[in-house]
């Protein structure tokens, strides 16, 4: 008979979240987090022998969910804007247990350079390459200037739908005349932005002045 999967390994990870989240990887005790997983320290070890890993499965187990549904949005079923404005459009609607993960990341990645290697690490792995295919598909089908380099062109892109819409989830109020619009409005401006730029669109040149004709020279009269 075949021996049951363990579930030692998520309630570590879901445990260390928490924990995470409240007191920083540093701050964390294991024990505790072996205490809240109903498992023993040893255990702890035996899955993640170091802080660093654990950090990384409780990233692991939000990013691998989030981008199975990037990859869903950049399908190369649709021209490039409207991947865009799909990306876009998950990216504004993640979910409290994304950002979550994201402030973690953040903050860890400000205060260990080992974190960091490691979220690099991943990333080079999972969205950077998505994002470098569908600018290049996007060059192929002349939908994108070829002029700018891939790796400009792909972070631009994701981080103009990424960062903002951030902003707006986590800072509470806004000031009056600052609050960005809501919903596809909201997906439509960034995706314009990136697309179209922010500069006034060129006018139409002036029609060029008509050049003056010269009056005729007189006639010399034969024999003058």
């Amino acid at each position: 008979m075949a021996r049951p999967r363990s579930d030692i390994s998520a309630r570590i990870v879901a445990s260390a979240t928490a924990r995470f989240l409240a007191e920083g990887v540093d701050g964390a005790s294991l024990r505790a987090i072996a205490r809240e997983a109903k498992t023993s320290l040893g255990m702890v070890y035996y899955y993640y022998p170091t802080k660093d890993d654990l950090f990384l499965a409780v990233v692991e187990r939000v990013y691998a969910e989030l981008l199975g549904e990037l990859e869903v949005a950049l399908a190369p079923d649709a021209p490039f804007d409207q991947r865009v404005r799909r990306l876009y459009a998950r990216l504004g609607a993640m979910t409290p247990r994304e950002l979550d993960v994201v402030r973690l990341v953040v903050r860890e990645a400000l205060v260990s350079s080992s974190r960091l290697a490691g979220v690099v690490e991943r990333v080079s792995r999972g969205h950077l390459p998505l994002m470098l295919r569908t600018v290049a598909d996007a060059v192929a089908k002349g939908e994108v200037r070829s002029d700018v380099p891939p790796l400009v062109a792909s972070m631009s892109t994701f981080l103009l739908g990424l960062v903002p819409q951030l902003v707006f989830r986590i800072v509470p109020q806004l000031p009056e005349g600052l609050l960005p619009p809501e919903g596809a409005a909201r997906v439509d401006a960034f995706a314009e932005v990136l697309l179209r730029g922010v500069a006034p669109p060129p006018s139409a040149p002036a029609p060029a002045p008509a050049k003056a004709r010269r009056a005729p020279l007189p006639r010399r009269r034969r024999g003058a």
